[in-house]
C-alpha cells in the first residue's frame, strides 16, 4: 500500500471536523505511514490452516442460569420510597 499523503490526512480531519495546522498533518502523515507499514508486516505471515476466531479467550455462555427464585414483596419494595401512591413510586414531573 502506498504511504499516505498530505491530502489524505487533510481530507480525514475535515471528515473529523478537526483543524489541524501544517506542522500537525506533517506529523500525522509520518505516524500514519508507519503504522501502516508496520500493520502491513501482517500479510506476511501464513495463516493457511488457522482457525478465525471472535474472541480471544474461549468462552461459553457465561450468563446465569435463569431460574425462578422468591422476590421482595411490592410493599417491600416501598418501604423505603420517601413518595409513593396507589403501590407506586411518585416522582417529580420531568414534563410540562
Amino acid at each position: 500500500m502506498a504511504d499516505i499523503s498530505k491530502d489524505q490526512v487533510k481530507h480525514v480531519a475535515h471528515l473529523a471536523r478537526l483543524a489541524v495546522t501544517d506542522e500537525e498533518v506533517d506529523k500525522f502523515t509520518e505516524q500514519l505511514s508507519s503504522i501502516i507499514t508496520y500493520a502491513e508486516q501482517l500479510n506476511e505471515l501464513d495463516t493457511d490452516g488457522v482457525e478465525p476466531t471472535t474472541h480471544v479467550l474461549d468462552l461459553k455462555n457465561v450468563l446465569r442460569k435463569d431460574e425462578p427464585k422468591e422476590w421482595i414483596t411490592q410493599e417491600e419494595a416501598l418501604k423505603n420510597a420517601p413518595d409513593k401512591k396507589d403501590g407506586h413510586y411518585r416522582v417529580p414531573s420531568i414534563l410540562e
